[in-house]
């Protein structure tokens, strides 16, 4: 049964994207349902949220920000008002046209994201720069009408956080758009444990209507690259076009800067693929729905069900934890909570009850350690933190050893078609050198890193501004 369960995955090296599937299915993450692009979330995927949401929400109220609910229907004359945010989302766009059997006198779109929202609830509500700075949040979902779906990484409908903020300078709207940008590359380190390449977009990646965006990027198994979350400087563009005024403190009208940030249920599918084996799910400890998994051995044998029970009980205080009672093997059962992520598992059987010890395995590197029972609730945080450590260490070096220089065409060629993982090359700015690797190669600008002019773009060969990180993504 134990072979069985483990053929049911794809080979991680061989065929990664049936990996994938076959994980986030198999272990509870996500379920199909009847509309392309939309998710069931069962427990084990929306706890797993949940523990993601409940420390960003922390790290966003650190910063002052507020939650709100907002609508889920945009009327399509809101919408237009700022043309390069409504020229951005068109392809994209959910549109509801009937209510009942009544066609609607004006269409409405289902929500791609919220900046329209947002800015006409701030043109009622800041009259005074005594009413800035506005720090708000939603957590909510949203609709894109994507032609290629995959759970997480690309759906119709996806779940995220967006954060909206106003300001009276352009310098604090600047400060608060690189906070958000620092906060969730220390989320990403200190919790997902995944190691992120930070940096601003270029002027054709950046999001629709934004001055700047700032953008994480995560390296995969498959040296692909992930967009983890995004931070945009919006400028004044946005109150200009809805009229959000403010008297400044020197009695002048002004118009607020805006600043807009996202992350959403992509960063699922982001531990999945970072961290992901050839046995299935390593989940990050700290968000992880199930911290320890207790297997009891030789549960016929009297006194040990009672035993674990009482030992599960003990540390539960500590760590979220989880006993499985089933009648399965305890084959069957390390194979099946290695596949679900677990990152520690406890072997809790006779001999142990007798030598008041356990054995506990390191789901990251399956290391097996003896840990006596008086010493468990002080040895579990650091063992879980030891977890954590290692998967860090590991994506680190993935993502280190997989990330090459270029220097000129001919490099970037050889590197394209022969090695996974991210390019490293000076760019002159010019979107044309962008198309060329875009539809040559099939990547794409990630992020800019640095500023440079001390070499020549490796596309063209003219003078660059900027190093670039160049990669094939999700």
């Amino acid at each position: 049964m134990e072979k069985k369960k483990l053929d049911s995955i794809a080979d991680i090296n061989t065929d990664f994207p049936q990996w994938y599937t076959d994980v986030v299915v198999k272990s509870g993450l996500v379920s199909y349902s009847g509309v392309k692009g939309c998710m069931y979330i069962p427990p084990y995927g929306t706890a797993l949220w949940e523990n993601m949401k409940v420390n960003l929400d922390a790290r966003f109220k650190k910063l002052g920000v507020e939650n709100v609910t907002m609508p889920l229907l945009i009327p399509e004359s809101l919408f237009q008002k700022e043309k390069d945010h409504i020229k951005g989302f068109a392809p994209e766009v959910a549109w509801v046209t009937h209510g009942g059997e009544e066609k609607l006198a004006e269409r409405l779109l289902i929500r791609p994201t919220s900046e329209v929202l947002f800015c006409d609830y701030f043109a009622s509500h800041i009259h005074s720069y005594r009413d800035l700075p506005k720090k708000f949040n939603q957590w909510a979902n949203i609709v894109r009408w994507e032609k290629n779906t995959r759970p997480f990484l690309r759906t119709t409908e996806f779940f995220w956080q967006e954060g909206h903020t106003l300001h009276e300078t352009k310098n604090e709207a600047m400060k608060m758009t690189l906070a958000i940008h620092k906060l969730y590359c220390d989320f990403a380190r200190e919790v997902l444990a995944i190691p992120m390449l930070a940096g601003k977009k270029t002027e054709s990646e950046k999001f629709a209507g934004a001055v700047d965006t700032f953008t994480i990027e995560a390296m995969m198994h498959d040296g692909k690259a992930l967009q983890a979350g995004t931070s945009h400087f919006l400028g004044n563009g946005f109150s200009k076009a809805f009229g959000i005024k403010y008297q400044s403190r020197a009695g002048k009208e002004q118009y607020p800067f805006y600043t807009s940030w996202g992350a959403s249920t992509r960063l699922i599918g982001g531990i999945v693929m970072a961290h992901g084996d050839e046995n299935g799910l390593i989940l990050p400890p700290h968000v992880a729905p199930i911290q320890v998994i207790i297997v009891p051995i030789q549960t016929q044998k009297e006194g040990v069900l009672k035993a674990a029970k009482k030992f599960k009980k003990s540390i539960e205080r500590v760590v979220r934890t989880h006993m499985d009672e089933t009648e399965n093997s305890p084959g069957w059962k390390f194979a099946e909570w290695e596949m679900r992520g677990v990152p520690i598992r406890i072997e809790y059987g006779p001999r142990d009850i007798e030598n008041q010890t356990c054995v506990v395995v390191l789901r990251n590197t399956r290391e097996k350690i003896s840990v006596n029972i008086a010493d468990l609730k002080k040895e579990l945080p650091k063992l879980l933190q030891r977890v954590h450590d290692g998967m860090y260490e590991r994506a680190l070096n993935r993502l280190n050893e997989m990330t090459y220089d270029a220097k000129n065409m001919n490099e970037i060629t050889t590197l394209a078609n022969t090695k996974p993982g991210f390019i490293r090359a000076p760019w002159c700015s010019a979107e044309g050198c962008e198309d060329k690797l875009k539809s040559e190669f099939g990547i794409t600008s990630r992020c800019i890193i640095n500023d440079t002019n001390e070499t020549k773009c490796a596309i063209c060969g003219e003078q660059s501004k900027y190093i670039v990180v160049w990669a094939r993504a999700y």
